[in-house]
């Protein structure tokens, strides 16, 4: 059931419904669903945010989106491995040619074709984004911080 009083949905949640068989979504409209449904029929309440929107359908349309992702088939494995949430961290920055735009550059060290060096970049730069966007997201490391690849 989509609902502002559910639990929040998450990227790990969206891990749980994706391994289901099916998944059905109720959404409710202005003041949501008869008290006999929510009783009766619904498993799990989700809610997408600290927000009331007019009904169910823009909620169960993000975890529809977000689910699809995960099932195998839809996209391709490899391009989900670093996407934000996918380690817990938010994603690095993206950047693509050419490597000079209105003068702003490309970080040298994306066009150094050092693939070690690149992957060390792209998790500092996704540590330090965390850090300053959603520090919440650090907190199950021990002492806050993730290991810092060289």
């Amino acid at each position: 059931l989509m609902s502002p009083s559910g639990e929040q949905f998450s990227q790990s949640i969206a891990r749980e419904l994706a391994q289901l068989p099916r998944v059905a979504l109720i959404c409710g409209r202005y003041e949501g669903v008869d008290q006999r449904v929510r009783d009766h029929l619904v498993t799990r309440e989700l809610s997408i945010g600290d927000y009331v929107l007019t009904g169910g359908e823009l909620a169960a349309a993000v975890i529809i989106d977000v689910v699809a992702r995960l099932i195998p088939g839809v996209i391709d494995a490899a391009s989900l491995e670093e996407e934000s949430f996918s380690a817990g961290l938010l994603e690095y920055p993206q950047y693509t040619r050419p490597a000079t735009f209105r003068g702003w550059e490309v970080p040298d060290v994306l066009l150094s074709g050092h693939h070690a060096e690149i992957a060390a970049w792209r998790h500092r730069q996704s540590v330090e984004i965390t850090r300053k966007r959603r520090p919440d997201l650090l907190t199950h490391y021990g002492d806050g911080e993730p290991p810092i690849r060289s």
